[in-house]
């Protein structure tokens, strides 16, 4: 459930949505003919052209996770936050263990430790999966995986 508090400070609307995490937009400002929106001679207010909301990371990592993983299923994801779960994936080659991963870009940089990606393992015991370790080499290789495409993604709009 969403509510949404409005507060009028000297001329400047603000709105804070309290839902799941705190989100602050755009101050619009209701003095005519200074920032958001003009009054017109009629009385009534011009609508604002509003910029589409951006990415809360950077844009080549989000794109090279996406890409990395596409063979796994989704399980839930936010660009804004920068969050890549995925659900449990079995390969057919070893349909006894399953893995899944989840990815957090933290930061709008292209960088080594904006990223972290964490591999879980269960293996299946009788009819049930229990959780095994997973080699640390694992989630880093993955990492890697994911920077180095994310390097192509951005060499390639940097070169056209």
């Amino acid at each position: 459930m969403s509510s949404t508090l409005t507060k009028v400070v000297l001329g400047t609307v603000l709105v804070v949505s309290l839902s799941g995490c705190q989100t602050v937009k755009k101050a619009t400002s209701i003095i005519p003919g200074v920032g958001g929106s003009n009054k017109s001679e009629t009385g009534s207010y011009s609508k604002v052209k509003r910029a589409a909301p951006r990415m809360g990371v950077n844009q080549f990592l989000w794109r090279a996770s996406l890409e990395t993983l596409e063979f796994m299923p989704l399980s839930e994801i936010d660009p804004f936050g920068g969050v890549i779960i995925t659900d449990w994936y079995a390969s057919p080659q070893a349909p006894n263990e399953r893995f899944k991963a989840n990815v957090y870009i933290l930061d709008t940089n292209l960088r080594a430790d904006a990223l972290k990606v964490s591999i879980f393992k269960q293996v299946r015991s009788e009819a049930s999966w229990s959780d095994a370790s997973v080699d640390g080499d694992t989630a880093r290789s993955i990492e890697n995986s994911i920077l180095t495409r994310a390097r192509q993604l951005y060499i390639a709009t940097v070169d056209e």
